[in-house]
Parts: C-alpha cells; structure tokens; sequence
C-alpha cells in the first residue's frame, strides 16, 4: 500500500521503537544522586475579601516532557495570611537533568479541601537546581494575568545525606490548661528544631483534636534528618496551641526535647514532658505546669530502596489489558486507532512496546498474562469476551495484538474494573507470603471513557492494600477528563461509599501528549512513579528486601 506523504518507511519499523526503548532501559538505575526535602512558607496573602482570612494551600507541579504534572500538594491552613507548612516535599534530585517546579497558591474555599471551587492566587515557577544552590529561595507570587503580587513564597531545601531512617512518633497530653469559655481547648502540637544558627523550622504541626484536654494525636513519620539533621542531642522545642477558628491560636505551654530522649519510648515505655507556660511560672504560686505531653511510642524505620528489593529478587509481573471496544474504529479503516499500517506502528503498539520493554527486563520469565476487553468473538461473535493469553515477552504481545485484530469485532462496554480485580486476585495471593517476590503492574490501553467508573474506583481502592500499581494510557483524541480522577481529585481517590485509597497506586497518562516525544520519554512519565510506589509498599508493611545470597539457589533465573 502506498505511504503517506512524508513518512520514510525505515524510519519509524517496530525495530526502531525497541531501539529506542532498550536505550531508556538505564531508567530505574539512573543515578539519583540524592533525595530532597523541601519546606514552604508564605508572607502577605492578601484576603480574598475584607471580612475572611485565605485558606491557603500550595500544590506543586513538576515539568514532564512539557507536561505540568501535579507531584504533591500542602495541607490546607485555616484563615491565615502567612502559612508555614509543615508538609514535606521529597524530591529525587538529578544532577544531570532540568527539573522544573511550578508552586501554585490557592485559596480553598470548600470544607473538602479540592480544588474545584478554589480560588487560584498566583504561582511561582524555579529548578530544584536554583532552590538546592541557595539552600532557601524566596519568591515574589506572580498572579494571574502575569502581575507580581505581593505574597512571597519562601522554599527551604535540606538534602538527605546518608542517613535515610524515618521516625515514627505518637504524641498525647493529659490534663492540658482550658482556654476557651464555653467548650474545652482544642489542642495541637507543633515540634520545631533548632538550627545551627539559632533559627527555629517547623518540623511537624498534628492535627487538631477538638473540645478535648486529654487529647491524643495521630501517628506520624518523619525523617530522622529532618527531626534533628542527625544529632541526638539537637535541641527540639514542642509547643501545644488551643486552635481558633481565626487563625489566632492561644498559647497553652511548652517543653524541650531531643531525640535522645524520645529515644525512650522505644521498647514501648512512655516519656513525659511538662508543659510549662513561662508567664504563669512567674505569676503565680503554686504553679506546676499547664498539663502533661507523653510520647507513647517511637519506632525508627530503616527505609530500603527500590533497588534493594530488586536485587533481593523481587520480581515485577507485567499484565497488559487493550482496549477492543467499538469506539476505536473499525481496524480496517485507516482512521482507526486500532489500524495496522504495514510500517507504521499504531499508537497502541508503541505505547505497549515503550511500556512493556522496561518492565520485562524485571520479570525473570517473561511471561506475560495479556487481556483484550470489549470485544465480539468468533465464531458465532454473539459473547463479549475478556479474551485472554499468556505470552512470551512483549514480542509475543505485539504479534498476538497483530494476529488477533481481523478475527475481532469491536464491541462494548468499556468495563476495567473485571481486569483489575483479576490481577489483584494474584496480588493479594502474594500478600500471604509476607515477603517482597511479586510486584504486579497493570498496564490499561484504553481509548477513553469507561463505563463502569464506579466499580473501577471501588476496585482501585481495593487494590491499593496490594502489591500493586496501575497504569492507564489513554490513546486518541477522547476527553479524558474521568481518567484524572482516578489521579484523586482533593489529591486522595475515594472509593462510591467514600473510603479513601490507602495509597496513589494509577499513573494516568494521555499518549497525545508523547506524540512527538520518544518511546523512552514515555516510558519515563509512565513508569517515574513505580519504584516510590513498590518501595512504599513494602516499607508500609515493614517487609525487608531479601539479601541476595538467600534466594540464589532456590530460584532459577532467566536468561
């Protein structure tokens, strides 16, 4: 058949996207040379209106291949025109790469914290480079429209150097001073170290536990670098507020601490603080304190890396589901997205390809389980089947895809929900072992909208208790608008009855985006998110990486 104007029939053959693949197989050993961690404050939010304060929120964006795409977003501050943060930025840090960072500030107007009715205020765009070479980066917000506003936002870099142990704290107080008239205080405690040069940073802020002197405070985890740079002994000062609902919070008292002596709690026993109010030690008499903080628990976690549990031969088992539902177009029809030009690969076989490449270099038999959705089948072509193989490598892929298509016709509906509940089904079999020896990733082709979004969320929320991850890539023109959501909207998806995933396992992306990019691009924005999210999934669940020499001579290897 003849070419198309403009196309060499060399140029772009199925060996040319293999070539290019294999180059960006370096991709999950590229060196990071460190692990970053980034803090925000703001100064000078103007009010929205005269009569209410701002709830600020600042969500970060990080360039891909020309693609804004959201990394993290701040905890929301109630009524405040200067927020400190006390949400951690971790960044991996390439030297040899230009990351772009984008901090946008909004003004949440809504009790769920989304950014569908906020308020945007202005943003400030650097590199990770600029903020790491001056240590803290202040910037002028420029609004709108492009005006400079008045709010200026304030960035701390700090690498993590060596030493990469989280610490896990749970914190509560007893019979804490009463601040408020008609109900009980509603107390919150902020954890600042003290810096070399006498500054204080805000470590971690808890939430608030309404109407209660005996509050008790949710867990949390932070790095050990970030509580005291290392030093045992640095000096932290701990502070316990009465929130009010107008940003004036009532001081209730304080205490200092090291990490030495929370060190204490280790085996379980519990350390104690006196909360002091310096004022009322001066005034009054018999003042003995203004209530009692406990450490009840601290556990430190050795933090391993993604490379640690691959080496320990975990292995990562690669599903792909293609989407064969009507909306694609006839494959005969040159229009189709499912069409199989005779040099051309279409956009499904180079996103399969770009994808799959990496992946199967993790998988030690290369057998992948491969699903086609929405299709009619031979021979009375009355049933939609989920048609299903296993195939040897992604060159069986391609040449099954290739193989299958005439026999199909296209049908409906777009159902992913069945796929993923099949390869969670696997995952939560490994679950049991309680080892870290299967990874699963699902890569869904799709060509858009889906019909059952309510069982898919339901079905994402499930899986994400599992050792697994997601990945959908949406090929064509289709309004992808549901998919992002599936990425969480207020940052957490949530399941039709509202339970939230307990962690982000799907990675959306649109191959429109990647159209001119290479395969290797692709498969980089795809793929950036799987090593975090295998890493924190086992760390989640205090799974060590086997050591090598354990498992060497129980498990053959593949070529």
């Amino acid at each position: 058949s003849a070419l198309e104007p403009g196309t060499s029939c060399s140029a772009s053959t199925m060996s040319d996207i293999y070539e290019s693949a294999a180059n960006s197989l370096g991709l999950f050993s590229s060196p990071c040379l460190t692990k970053v961690e980034l803090r925000l404050t703001c100064k000078g939010i103007s009010d929205r209106d005269a009569l209410s304060k701002p709830d600020p929120c600042i969500v970060l964006n990080m360039q891909s291949h020309g693609q804004w795409m959201e990394v993290d977003r701040t905890e929301v501050i109630r009524s405040c025109v200067n927020p400190t943060y006390s949400k951690v930025f971790t960044l991996d840090f390439y030297f040899e790469e230009v990351q772009r960072l984008r901090f946008e500030l909004y003004d949440i107007n809504s009790s769920h914290n989304g950014l569908k009715e906020a308020i945007f205020l202005g943003s400030v765009e650097c590199t990770l480079g600029q903020i790491i070479s001056q240590r803290k980066l202040s910037k002028a917000l420029l609004r709108p429209g492009g005006t400079v506003g008045k709010a200026i936002i304030t960035i701390t870099a700090e690498e993590l150097t060596g030493n990469d142990d989280y610490i896990e704290l749970s914190f509560s107080a007893r019979k804490l001073d009463d601040k408020d008239f008609f109900s009980k205080s509603d107390p919150f405690l902020e954890i600042h170290r003290l810096n070399d040069d006498a500054t204080l940073q805000l470590v971690y802020r808890t939430e608030t536990v309404m109407n209660n002197l005996n509050p008790v405070w949710k867990t949390f985890k932070v790095s050990l670098n970030s509580l005291c740079s290392g030093d045992h002994e640095r000096k932290l000062q701990c502070t316990v507020w009465d929130w009010d609902s107008n940003g004036k919070h009532d001081y209730i008292g304080e205490f200092e601490a090291t990490f030495k002596e929370m060190r204490g709690a280790i085996d379980g026993r519990q350390v104690q603080w006196p909360c002091i109010n310096p004022k009322y030690k001066v005034k009054k008499k018999n003042y003995k304190n203004s209530g009692i903080v406990i450490l009840n628990q601290c556990k430190i976690i050795k933090m391993h890396s993604f490379l640690d549990y691959i080496m320990g031969g975990c292995q990562i088992q690669f599903t792909v589901a293609i989407d064969f539902t009507a909306s694609n177009g006839d494959p005969r029809n040159s229009c189709s997205l499912h069409y199989i030009h005779p040099y051309q690969p279409n956009e499904y076989l180079k996103a399969l390809v770009a994808v799959g490449e990496i992946c199967q270099d993790y998988d030690s038999d290369k057998m992948f389980p491969a699903f086609g959705f929405g299709a009619r089948i031979p021979p009375d072509y009355k049933t939609v089947s989920d048609c299903f193989c296993v195939l040897s490598g992604i060159q069986g892929v391609v040449e099954a895809y290739q193989a299958c298509l005439p026999k199909l016709q296209l049908y409906g509906p777009t159902n992913i929900a069945p796929i993923i509940q099949k390869v969670a089904k696997s995952a939560s079999q490994e679950v049991h072992t309680k080892e870290a020896m299967q990874y699963f990733i699902l890569l869904i082709l799709t060509d858009g909208v889906i019909t059952d979004m309510a069982d898919t969320r339901e079905a994402i929320v499930q899986a994400s208790h599992l050792p697994m991850s997601i990945i959908i890539v949406g090929v064509g023109n289709a309004d992808f608008s549901d998919m992002q959501m599936l990425d969480g909207d207020d940052g957490i998806l949530r399941s039709p009855k509202g339970e939230p995933v307990l962690r982000d396992i799907v990675q959306f992306v649109p191959f429109r985006n990647f159209k001119h990019a290479s395969p290797a691009a692709l498969a980089k924005s795809v793929l950036a998110e799987v090593p975090n999210q295998v890493v924190d999934y086992y760390n989640s669940k205090g799974i060590k990486p086997k050591v090598p020499s354990q498992y060497q001579s129980s498990r053959p290897f593949g070529p």
